[in-house]
């Protein structure tokens, strides 16, 4: 049927595996059970910095893609679009970041928003958190059934409770828990500068938007959740993955408590 010779196929059938081979065998061997372990969530790029760690190799990403490609193996995240809703001001900011999304030293630059969720039975939850600039970890982070107040600043205390000596550029889009009166009062007693995001222009706090990107991508759209409680441990278990496991190839292929501590003490 495949209109072949027959002594080609033998000679095919009786070939001996060569150390590429082999060396492939082992290297997808480690795919699938990665793979297997994060529930399909990774792409070529993160799998290339996983399997080059555990291995102690340097493969390239494109033999890792050329592997994953010939079992199927692909990532099960999608992307999600954000509709964006205004907001009426009160107390507001210039925009002090300015798409300065680099820094050297943790507690110099953080960023915030609140996202939504929602549960099977039509019920909706909150999350807010803050992300560290300098090695993209969650800093703090309350997961709430309101959208309030309260919310936020649970978030803030929590996040100056943990590092209590810091004095960050706080940026945040003009959501009406930032341009509150009592917020700005928080900011001014730890002598943090304010900053906001322009009128509809969601890319001013672009990694924060980031960040729900790949929370939603690689857990929420994953699974169906059908109680406050469900989500709580879901949202939970990840945060921690991430600060702890997620190798980012920007922070050398470092999770991002890795590379803070590594930064700290520096």
């Amino acid at each position: 049927m495949a209109g072949i010779r027959r002594s080609s196929y033998y000679k095919w059938n009786n070939r001996l595996e060569s150390e590429a081979d082999h060396e492939n065998t082992v290297v997808l061997t480690a795919m699938i059970q990665l793979y297997t372990e994060v529930k399909g969530i990774y792409g070529y790029r993160r799998m290339t910095m996983n399997i080059n760690r555990s291995l102690n190799k340097q493969y390239n990403h494109k033999r890792i893609y050329r592997l994953m490609k010939s079992v199927n193996m692909k990532s099960v995240i999608r992307k999600k679009k954000k509709n964006y809703m205004p907001s009426t001001l009160q107390i507001t900011a210039e925009n002090v970041l300015n798409r300065e999304f680099q820094t050297d030293k943790p507690n110099q630059k953080w960023v915030t928003d609140v996202t939504e969720f929602k549960l099977t039975n039509g019920q909706k939850a909150y999350l807010s958190a803050i992300l560290d600039l300098c090695d993209k970890s969650i800093v703090s982070y309350v997961l709430g059934r309101s959208n309030n107040n309260q919310l936020v600043f649970d978030t803030f205390d929590l996040a100056v409770a943990a590092n209590p000596y810091a004095k960050p550029l706080f940026h945040s889009d003009r959501g009406f828990q930032y341009t509150n009166r009592q917020f700005k009062k928080r900011l001014d007693i730890i002598n943090a500068t304010q900053s906001m995001s322009r009128v509809g222009r969601c890319i001013d706090n672009g990694p924060m938007e980031g960040f729900w990107g790949i929370i939603k991508s690689e857990m929420y759209y994953l699974h169906k959740f059908h109680t406050y409680e469900e989500l709580k441990q879901a949202i939970e278990k990840y945060i921690d993955f991430y600060n702890m496991r997620r190798l980012q190839k920007n922070l050398r292929g470092l999770a991002p408590m890795e590379y803070r501590n590594q930064t700290l003490v520096a």
